[in-house]
Order: structure tokens, then sequence, then C-alpha cells
């Protein structure tokens, strides 16, 4: 890979480092010697900064392209289920049909968690945050499978992703039971891994309840599309945390928090939160004048993206699915309306386009959750429900690895050099 060198000049002396030329993407500078020359690099953020090598998950924001495998998004999105996806993610190649359903089966059987896990939610209040119990009980299901833990065990490494994939979809509908106070929902082995997530949500013991093939559909398209999205700030954590050698468990724990906070997987909660503000239809020409401001601190969520500089891939997938429940569902709501009317502004108005600002994968997210009758305090579960497997598909990766080592940033020292202590009678 390093078949070039940059040269770097420092007060006259010269420190030459390999230029990595990846499969796809830019070139990098391997700068893992400046270290021994007295130097290292300065990035907050880390951004630009490889942290690791992964053939995960490759993106061009530049050129709106996302890739799985080498798979774009849009084709997964619509020609591979969920689960598909999953093995894909974990195994490196797309499952052939017996390798398919071996997978969906072993997921399935797993579904189910503990009785003992039961028990952990009766410590929590009623008022408690879903993203709160979920970080508490993930990281607890450690205390259950402690006799298959080891993590160079490439066969329980994989038995460990299996089961975070199967049973966090089982906890994130147990956290919304409990705030809501109904009684747990049982997986059941005959649904699909989205209709059984669904049902577990909504489903009570009085009555069946029907689920709705385009909401399902919808469901799974929104796991397929957060399932991973390369070194992102939870991924890294994961990995970060990884490196220390903490048992799977705990490293998604890590995950989960690290994606609770607003900038990050909260996006499309904010974006509900927006709609809310604005409040009618009517209100609209107002909220674009002000979001056309500079001055003014009104900003419009879940349209542009960090990453993606002319348009998300993921939203041309999301917003077919969110047509498509709207329609199914027919339901009378004064914020759909407006996030419909927001969604057409955005795309014929010129301020927008020139901007670049596209209804990103969180805007069509958020109005499909919030239409299917999620809470928008359980966006942000889902989200991490959706990119466990992308988690564990990094953290297998990383443990996998012959010479891994535990991550160890440097800082830009700012404080007080040496100085005297002095006792504090004095």
């Amino acid at each position: 890979m390093a078949d070039r060198k940059a040269t770097l000049q420092i007060d006259g002396q010269s420190i030459e480092l390999p230029v990595l030329s990846p499969a796809a993407g830019k070139d990098v500078v391997d700068v893992r010697t400046l270290g021994k020359h007295g130097y290292f690099t300065f990035d907050p953020g880390f951004l630009a900064t490889g942290s690791c090598e992964s053939a995960i998950t490759y993106i061009d924001g530049e050129n709106g392209v996302l890739l799985h495998r080498g798979y774009p998004i849009g084709e997964l999105a619509t020609k591979a289920d969920y689960l598909e996806v999953c093995y894909m993610l974990l195994h490196g190649e797309a499952p052939d049909e017996k390798q398919y359903h071996e997978f969906k089966d072993t997921i399935t059987k797993h579904t189910m968690v503990h009785q003992g896990i039961h028990n952990f939610f009766n410590g929590f209040r009623r008022d408690a945050h879903p993203m709160a119990m979920l970080c508490a009980v993930t990281g607890a299901l450690s205390s259950f499978y402690h006799d298959d833990l080891d993590i160079h065990d490439e066969n329980q490494r994989l038995r460990s992703a299996y089961r975070l994939i199967a049973k966090i979809p089982t906890i994130a509908a147990m956290a919304y039971k409990f705030s809501i106070g109904q009684p747990f929902v049982y997986p059941r082995n005959d649904l699909g891994y989205a209709e059984n997530f669904l049902n577990m949500m909504f489903s009570v013991p009085a009555e069946d309840y029907k689920i709705s093939p385009a909401v399902a559909r919808a469901m799974d398209r929104i796991f397929t599309l957060h399932a991973d999205h390369e070194q992102n700030a939870s991924t890294s954590t994961v990995r970060l945390a990884g490196s220390s050698g903490a048992n799977p468990y705990a490293c998604i724990a890590a995950g989960v928090a690290s994606l609770w906070g607003p900038a990050h997987g909260g996006a499309n909660e904010a974006c509900l939160r927006m709609l809310a503000e604005i409040g009618s239809v009517e209100n609209i020409p107002k909220y674009i004048e002000k979001a056309k401001d500079k001055n003014d601190p009104f900003r419009l969520m879940g349209f542009g993206h960090r990453v993606y500089k002319n348009t998300d891939p993921r939203a041309t997938v999301m917003r077919e699915s969110c047509h498509e429940v709207l329609k199914e569902l027919n339901r009378d709501d004064p914020l759909l309306d407006v996030a419909m009317e927001l969604e057409r502004i955005a795309l014929e108005d010129d301020y927008f386009i020139e901007k670049k600002l596209f209804p990103n994968v969180d805007f069509y997210s958020g109005i499909v959750l919030k239409a299917i009758g999620i809470p928008t305090n359980m966006f942000t579960v889902i989200f991490a429900l959706s990119r466990t497997v992308g988690w564990v598909s990094h953290w297998h990766e990383m443990m996998g690895e012959a010479n891994q080592k535990i991550g160890r940033p440097r800082q830009l020292y700012t404080g007080y050099t040496k100085r005297e202590f002095s006792p504090i009678k004095k």
C-alpha cells in the first residue's frame, strides 16, 4: 500500500512518512513514526485522522456514495432484508440461501432474554428514558454469558454478536413497555425481525395486533439504512472500548451511550421537535425566513448532512417508504402535514437547492416512526437497535487483527508547567 512517501520539514529536519493508498477514497499519510522524532499530530474531532483499517463500509460524501462490503446502500435497502445485511456486514459476503436461513433461524431463536433480565427493569423509575434502560441492560447482558466471553475466540465473538443482534430489539421493546406500564411481550419465532419488533412494541395480551406489511417493510428499511456508517462517534467509541479488551456487551453499551447524544443519534428526534415548534402549515413561511436569516438561532433539522454534500443516498429509499406508510395509515396529524409541505419546499426552493439542504434520512425516518406511533423518546433506541450490527461488525473485525493495540490518543497540553505545592495550613 505504501508506494509513495511524504516529506515533512520541521526546523531543518526532514521526516519521511509513508503514503497509503486505500481500495477507495483519499490517500492517507501514515504518521505513526512521528513520535520517534518527538512530534505527534493535533486533530480535534479526528476530522483528518484515520483511526483504523476497515473493510466494512465506505462513504464518499462528496458524491453521495455509501457502500457496505462494496454493495450500494440503495440496492441493499430494496433488494435485501435487514438480516441479509447483518450477515454480510459480519461475514464479509452476502449469504446464499442456506446461509441466510441458518443465520435467520439462529437470530430468531435467540431473541428471548433470560428471565432475570426482567428484574432489572423493576429497578428503574417509570419515567426513566428508554436509552438509559437500554444502556444499562445491554451492559448487564455480560453477567448472563460470563462463561462465553473469550474475545480471542472467533466462535465466541460471533455468538456474542448474534446474541446482541437478536436480543437488543427485545430489550428495546421491554424499555418501551415498562415506560407505559404495559406487560412485556415475548418474542415470536413465527415472525420476521421487523415484524417481531413491532409485535413486541404494540401488541397486548387482550387482543391480536395486525402488522401492516407496509409498516413492517418501512421498519426493516429503517434498520437497514442505519445499520452502519463507518467511523462515526459511536462506532469509534465501541472500537476504543474494545481495544482495552472489554467484553462485547460493555462495548456495545458504550456505543449506546455515545449514540444517545443529540449531536449523533438524536437527529430524527430533533426533527420532530422542530416540526412541533413550527406547529402548522400556515407557519412554515415564517420559519423558512427564520432559517434563511443567519442571525436567527432557528435551524432546520433533518435537512442537509455533515458527511453528504450533495444527497444522502439513504434518504432516497426512505422517502419512498415514508410516502408508502403515510398513504397506508392515512393518519390525520398536523405535524405530518407540516413535514410534507417542508419536503415540497426543500425540493423546489432555490435557497434549499443552492445550499444543498436536501431532506436527509433522519427527516424521513422521524416522520415514519411518528406515523407508526412510536414516541420520540424511542427514536434513538431504534437507531441503536439498527446500529448494533455495525458496532459488533467493527468490534469483531478489530478483535481479529493480529497486532491490535489499545487506543491511546495524545493531547496538546495547555496547563501549568511544574510548580511547587504548599501545604494547606500555609
